[in-house]
């Protein structure tokens, strides 16, 4: 059984007829000039909470280029980050969760900042939302304005993860024996 190549008036087409290409594009005969421009750096700040995130990229001269609401997800994440150019800064929150962002955007090329949350000082702000937090992250990332934290290798979070479940566990064993100590059964 033979394939032929038909045009949109059902009519069959001859194999060579100035198409190339795999996906039937014709390549340009002429090639553009291509400039080298320079990216400016950009801040990215990120307010990343357990199902969604809100991202903020700013220029180095504070103006807001994009304010990005994703899902938690790092392909999202990679695209979202990925559109502040080569190497750029990102302020992540140190919350729950954070370990899997940091990760991604370090393997990714981003120099990651993890901002302790205590130091920031919101309990103050009368109007705080995730937009805001996000904007602000990345105009005190700006500034070098930021509370680090340290950002601890896998093996030590590893080794963190471990004395938590065990202290999880001495928690639940206790508590269960709790109900024998004050009320002993007969």
């Amino acid at each position: 059984m033979s394939v032929s190549v038909v045009d949109r008036q059902g009519l069959p087409r001859r194999r060579g007829s100035g198409v190339r290409g795999t996906l039937g594009v014709s390549k340009p005969t002429r090639k553009r000039k291509e400039t080298l421009v320079e990216q400016e750096q950009q801040y990215v700040g990120i307010d990343l909470h357990r199902r969604r995130s809100v991202i903020v990229r700013m220029t180095a001269s504070g103006e807001v280029l994009s304010t990005v609401r994703i899902d938690n997800d790092p392909m999202a994440l990679s695209v979202a980050v990925a559109e502040a150019g080569d190497n750029p800064e990102v302020a992540l929150e140190s919350t729950y969760g954070w370990y899997w962002a940091a990760d991604l955007l370090q393997a990714e090329g981003a120099r990651v900042h993890l901002v302790h949350p205590l130091g920031l000082h919101w309990d103050t702000r009368r109007v705080k939302n995730d937009v805001r937090d996000a904007t602000a992250l990345a105009n005190r990332l700006r500034q070098n304005d930021l509370p680090e934290s340290w950002i601890a290798p896998p093996e030590v979070r590893e080794m963190r993860e471990l004395v938590r479940y065990r202290a999880l566990c001495r928690c639940r064993h206790s508590a269960r024996y709790a109900e024998d100590r004050i009320m002993p059964s007969f």
